[in-house]
């Protein structure tokens, strides 16, 4: 299975895109403040992935998965995920274009994809490798991946948005 969707918006330009991020991983958190000091060549809107703006703007998405790995959405609804989104990430950045287009090439994809493992298996370590529950319902269970439940009315006593 390819990172990125083929779809027909595949072959028109790219204006704008959406990073979609896990708010509550402090090196996704680190990441998002370094790609917005960044000069950008294509404008780059950072959402936290699996928020109630993410799920509104994005309901075809499956939110748990963005949670797993970085998802970028271009304005004409291409979806790039894990190595691709880092890709398409750096290629909007005024410095990092060069190397996106060298990590584009099926050698530095390779590269690209390793970098994103090596990512992913930091983030585990930080929860050493067990489960965790966020504050907006998620959690994450090695075994099963991310799941949803909505946050319970503990004592009768619901919060609503």
């Amino acid at each position: 299975m390819s990172d990125v969707s083929a779809t027909k918006a595949d072959r028109v330009p790219v204006r704008r895109l959406t990073v979609l991020y896990d708010a509550e991983c402090a090196l996704c958190a680190f990441l998002r403040d370094w790609l917005v000091r960044q000069p950008q060549l294509v404008p780059l809107e950072l959402l936290p992935a699996a928020s109630e703006a993410a799920r509104r703007r994005f309901p075809g998405l499956d939110h748990g998965a963005t949670l797993d790995e970085i998802t970028v959405i271009g304005d004409a609804g291409q979806v790039y995920r894990s190595a691709a989104a880092w890709i398409v990430t750096l290629w909007a950045l005024r410095e990092h274009r060069p190397l996106a287009h060298r990590l584009s090439t099926p050698s530095g994809a390779r590269l690209a994809r390793g970098a994103v493992l090596t990512a992913a298996k930091w983030r585990g370590s930080m929860w050493g490798g067990r489960g965790y529950r966020r504050a907006d319902g998620w959690e994450y269970h090695p075994s099963q991946g991310w799941t949803y439940s909505a946050p319970g009315c503990d004592g009768g006593s619901c919060v609503t948005p």
